[in-house]
């Protein structure tokens, strides 16, 4: 699918951090503080290419880049600590440029959004709350699926939850693993670089239809406009 073929959207996805909120370095540090109490040695840029996706997965990668065999059960505490370190860190998180035009945009437009987070849910709730919406977006967190992203289960729950048929819901997000998971679920992949971990080439390479700098270029194509 080409930009020009993009169609307006009957329901979007979006992912959080990266996408919505500039929180992709408070990732990275409470994943390599987590490591690091664990022994595990961990290569940053390793770590940084995998934000974004199933945590207790980017464990057990990490793990074997390493050479330290991690379990299913470690890779669960070690998500979860990770989770706990990134909270204590994520005080007061910022929007990245474009977010709230676009949510507006959204709303005005009556289509319907959900966030997508590989996520545990007790970790959103700063970077919820810095949205400011009026009313509680939706929301479908790692926890409420087997496998996260770049498996496409949760962006399914998500596209369930909003009503639509997985081919008219815009996946928007900011990692190769929103990519992936799009491709895998059949929904148009959009890439958004401001708090991005990864280059436009990279976004595009792994399924992305369109890569943008903010989420700002993207509100003309919510009215069919791109």
């Amino acid at each position: 699918m080409t930009a020009a073929q993009l169609a307006r959207p009957r329901a979007v996805i979006l992912d959080l951090d990266g996408t919505l909120v500039d929180t992709v370095q408070t990732r990275i540090e409470a994943w390599l503080r987590t490591f690091a109490e664990g022994g595990i040695p961990a290569d940053q840029a390793l770590v940084a290419s995998l934000i974004g996706s199933d945590g207790r997965q980017l464990a057990i990668q990490v793990g074997e880049a390493a050479g330290v065999y991690i379990d299913d059960e470690r890779s669960e505490r070690i998500d979860a600590r990770s989770g706990g370190i990134y909270s204590e860190l994520n005080a007061s998180p910022g929007l990245l440029p474009g977010v709230t035009a676009f949510l507006d945009a959204l709303d005005a437009a009556r289509i319907p959004w959900a966030i997508g987070t590989s996520s545990r849910r007790e970790q959103v709730g700063p970077s919820v709350a810095a949205l400011g919406r009026s009313s509680p977006p939706r929301i479908v967190d790692g926890t409420t699926v087997k496998l996260a992203k770049p498996h496409p289960d949760l962006l399914l729950a998500a596209a369930k939850a909003l009503e639509t048929d997985p081919a008219g819901c815009w996946c928007v997000g900011d990692s190769t693993w929103d990519m992936l998971a799009a491709a895998a679920a059949r929904m148009p992949a959009i890439g958004i670089t401001a708090g991005s971990a990864v280059t436009a080439d990279q976004l595009e390479d792994t399924g992305a239809s369109l890569v943008l700098p903010t989420l700002a270029e993207l509100i003309p194509y919510v009215g069919g406009r791109g």
